[in-house]
């Protein structure tokens, strides 16, 4: 006869071999997409990890006569990899971590349920592995020690830029562009609505409001990505000047940034010296940890520009879609709902970048998406008199 901790222990471990098939195959997605060979090794060590420990559990649940979870995936779960992997490498590690912190905290609660001092065990190796991994994906690309492998720094510091790319990538911008056109153009929509009991001006107002919206977004990220990459050029420019003219004062920079990282002095040595031998090397190294750039990372004007205007006209185009098909109340009320549910998948997809909570912050977009509506809302059943509405 099962008791009731029993049957939440069944249900909790079945729940252990989704969670660490889906980090499986996130490392293994992390790792297929890693160009440096160091890196991807460790990527496929934490995967194969994952692995023996959802096997481990699959023959328990097998030993205990229940059932095994699908290998099936959800569709969340597929879009969500996705996203993360689209995200960029160092913001998907960062939501690893937070996620390697969360199965640490899973499994510690679930050794309390665990019905046999073996299970117990068995959990508390499981808890300390995701403690591990944790370490691991918040130390990136350090996950070997700089002292033990000075030709393995060498070569992840020439490379860093291939690992930590800008927190969000081109998807964060999608979803803050989609956020900012739906926000204005459902205000205007409500406002106009408000003003015009949902008169055919809605779907003018919402049209203007979305082209404006999209071109202003995607002019204004065009020249805030054009000055940003001028900028760091003529950063990199400077930093190649002192490298022609002063070599032995930047190979002695150089040897004082691995020192700090807590690389032997005689090996730091060696390793400046073998860097200024090999200019652009040391020049991306320089600019890498003196300045925090690399020209690989440097974000496109031309395809921040896109990403913003499309995302944004996207957003704003949601709020209008009902007025093409009817008027009034009844475009009004439809428009409303659409739009807050737009606010809430917006605001859940937000966290991808952000790392929050998803259901706390579609939420929380969406009241500020309804508060904003209804005070529009309101302000233009004020001026429906002088529209003779």
């Amino acid at each position: 006869m099962k008791t009731p901790n029993n049957e939440r222990f069944i249900k909790n471990l079945q729940n252990a071999v989704r969670r660490e098939r889906f980090s499986q195959r996130l490392y293994e997605t992390l790792a297929a997409h890693e160009k440096n060979p160091s890196r991807k090794n460790v990527l496929l060590k934490l995967a194969e990890s994952e692995h023996t420990h959802g096997q481990q559990w699959i023959d328990r649940l097998t030993e205990l006569g229940e059932q095994i979870p699908p290998e099936t995936e959800t569709l969340f779960q597929k879009l969500w990899r996705w996203a993360l992997i689209q995200s960029g490498t160092d913001n998907a590690l960062k939501r690893i971590e937070s996620a390697e912190n969360d199965d640490t905290t899973f499994y510690e609660d679930l050794a309390r349920l665990a019905p046999s001092e073996a299970d117990r065990t068995a959990l508390t190796a499981a808890q300390h592995d995701e403690e591990s991994h944790s370490r691991v994906t918040r130390k990136g690309s350090e996950a070997v020690p700089a002292a033990l492998d000075p030709q393995g720094t060498l070569d992840r510091m020439m490379k860093m830029e291939h690992w930590h790319k800008r927190g969000g990538g081109w998807i964060g911008g999608a979803i803050y562009g989609a956020n900012d056109g739906l926000g204005s153009v459902f205000g205007i929509v409500s406002g106009v609505a408000g003003a015009t009991a949902g008169g055919p001006a809605v779907l003018v107002a919402g049209l203007a409001g979305m082209l404006a919206s999209a071109l202003s977004m995607g002019s204004g990220a065009y020249l805030a990505t054009k000055a940003e990459r001028e900028i760091n050029q003529a950063e990199i420019a400077r930093e190649r000047q002192e490298l022609l003219h002063k070599p032995e004062e930047e190979r002695e920079e150089l040897s004082l940034f691995y020192q700090l990282k807590g690389v032997p002095e005689d090996e730091a040595e060696q390793l400046a010296a073998r860097l200024i031998a090999q200019p652009e090397e040391a020049l991306k190294t320089l600019a890498s940890e003196e300045l925090g750039l690399s020209e690989q990372t440097f974000p496109n004007p031309w395809s921040s520009a896109l990403s913003a205007t499309l995302s944004t006209a996207f957003g704003a185009f949601i709020p209008i879609i009902p007025f093409f098909f009817t008027t009034g109340v009844k475009a009004i009320i439809i428009s409303f709902t659409i739009s807050t549910l737009a606010h809430l998948l917006i605001g859940m997809a937000k966290t991808v970048v952000t790392g929050l909570s998803p259901w706390r912050s579609g939420l929380e977009m969406m009241a500020i998406g309804l508060g904003e509506a209804l005070i529009t809302y309101g302000i233009g059943l004020l001026f429906q008199p002088l529209l003779g509405g």
